[in-house]
Formats: C-alpha cells, sequence, structure tokens
C-alpha cells in the first residue's frame, strides 16, 4: 500500500463559536501548523485572517508572515487560500501568490483551484439553507488564467473537485497543458453543500469513476461539514490521502479538539488500517514538489 498523505485544512472560514480552537493569527497557524506536523501532517493548508475578528484577509503580507513562520519551523508542504468566494476576481484572488513567490522564505509549494461555479449555501435538513445566495463563479478562462498566474510563480495548483464536472475538467485542462502532472487533486464530498456529491461510499465512488483514466494522480479526500474519518478505510482501499481539520467543521463528536488532535485521531485510523503516513518530504516526491 502506498503511503497516506496527510492534509491539514486548519482554518477555512470557521469561526469559534463552535470551537475556539480555529487558528486565526500567523503565529496561531504557524503553532497550529508545528503541533500538525508531529502528529504526521505532510501538507498545511491555511485561509488568512484577520487575527482579532477572523474576518478573511487578502493581504499578501499577512500570508507572508504566516508562511514565513511556518517555514522556519517545519518542512511541511504549504498551501495557502486563493480565497474563494471572498475574491470575487479571478486575478485578484490569485494576486498575492506571485508577491509571496518573489521570496524563497514565504513561496508556497501548492495554491489551489476550483474547477467548477457552484452554489454554495450550506443546507441542514430541519433547519433549511443557512444562506441562499453564495454563488461561486469560475469560468474556464479565470481558472486558465488562474493556473498561469500560479504555475509562473514557481507554484503548483492543487484542483478542488466539487463534482463530476470538476472531473471532466481536470481531465481537459491536463489535455491542453494548462496543469500538469503528477496532479494533486482534492475530491469534495459534503452532505452540508448541495453543489457536491454525498459523503458517502457512493458519493466517492461516483466521483472516482470520472476522474481522468492513464494520468498521474493523487487525489484527496474532503468533506466540508462532515468527517471524513468514517471513510478512511474506504478511502485508503482505493488509493487515496486524507485532507481534515477544523476549517471543515468544529470535530464537537470529538469535544472541542485543535487541529493536531484531528490529524493524530486520523494516523492512527490509517496505521490501524495497515497504511504508513508519508513524511512532508515524501509526499513532495509524490507530488513531484522540489
Amino acid at each position: 500500500m502506498a503511503k497516506v498523505i496527510l492534509e491539514v485544512r486548519c482554518n477555512e472560514y470557521a469561526m469559534r463559536d463552535a470551537n475556539p480552537h480555529v487558528p486565526w493569527s500567523p503565529q496561531e497557524i504557524a503553532d497550529d501548523a508545528v503541533s500538525c506536523q508531529d502528529a504526521g501532517a505532510s501538507i498545511f493548508h491555511f485561509h488568512a485572517r484577520d487575527a482579532s475578528t477572523g474576518e478573511p484577509s487578502s493581504d499578501a503580507a499577512v500570508y507572508g508572515a504566516t508562511i514565513g513562520r511556518i517555514r522556519e519551523q517545519t518542512d511541511l508542504i504549504i498551501h495557502p487560500t486563493l480565497g474563494a468566494t471572498s475574491v470575487a476576481d479571478p486575478m485578484e484572488r490569485v494576486a498575492h501568490i506571485p508577491v509571496l513567490a518573489k521570496d524563497p522564505a514565504t513561496r508556497p509549494d501548492l495554491a489551489p483551484l476550483d474547477l467548477a461555479s457552484t452554489n454554495v449555501d450550506p443546507y441542514l435538513p430541519g433547519k433549511g439553507f443557512l444562506t441562499e445566495d453564495l454563488v461561486y463563479l469560475n469560468s474556464v478562462a479565470g481558472i486558465r488564467s488562474q493556473a498561469a498566474a500560479i504555475r509562473a510563480a514557481g507554484v503548483r495548483p492543487g484542483m478542488a473537485l466539487w463534482n463530476v464536472g470538476s472531473a471532466r475538467l481536470l481531465g481537459a485542462l491536463l489535455d491542453t497543458g494548462d496543469l500538469e502532472e503528477p496532479a494533486y487533486v482534492e475530491v469534495l464530498l459534503s452532505d452540508l453543500l448541495l453543489a457536491c456529491h454525498p459523503a458517502t461510499l457512493d458519493g466517492l465512488d461516483a466521483m472516482l469513476r470520472f476522474l481522468p483514466k492513464g494520468r498521474q494522480l493523487e487525489w484527496v479526500c474532503v468533506i466540508p461539514g462532515g468527517n471524513v474519518l468514517e471513510l478512511i478505510p474506504a478511502i485508503l482501499e482505493r488509493g487515496g490521502h486524507i485532507a481534515l481539520g477544523l476549517g471543515d467543521q468544529p470535530w464537537s463528536e470529538l469535544g472541542t479538539p485543535r487541529n493536531h488532535e484531528v490529524v493524530a485521531r486520523a494516523a492512527r485510523l490509517v496505521s490501524a488500517a495497515g497504511a504508513e503516513i508519508a513524511t512532508p518530504a515524501e509526499a513532495r516526491d509524490m507530488l513531484g514538489l522540489p
């Protein structure tokens, strides 16, 4: 069995009402990264946030301060966000990546590309829609422009697949040369976000059937609003990797854990399934990163 990559999704847009341990400031995020590497993480994904309010930040200086601290203390693969729904214009969304890449101390390893335009309003049975006007727009032209800007900065895109259409678009962009192999691919499943396939074995298998064939892919399962731990045996059987963290849900079933505690739980389940966790260096080799 191939070694398993564990990616931390440390904060996303999560607030602290359900879990007070969501990291916001550059130092909090960096401290979180150190603990997560010790627990078995290979990749660390974060959103820059206002240290006081938790509001999303697009400030390259905040990203740089965070990456610099993480790089000083870990050898994790660093995967900052592009802002997703908080930044509408695709080129504004990616603008901080070339700035960060000018300095080796703040250059990210990966930057995400969302390969879909979707409704992202959360829905809870019995409560209804929590919002009803969140549309995440990603035109093909915008995706290709972002991919070009990321690659020109010496950073690798990591693709987020929201549905089967995203998987088909991944194949097209590999065909056109807009994306390169080995490709790092996040397969999103969610019961909370109706744009995604459900967070079930059927939902996972439906997505995997449409991944482009004959390509070098390393795919990781992400479940916004849900518990990916329950699918770990099935994910490993199918050759996948794991992404999880307080950015996806507060993990109330574990109390109010910190990210490293959730990572440690996943690492134990991976080991119990007879697989080994990839170190950051081993994950770099798997993804073709320098």
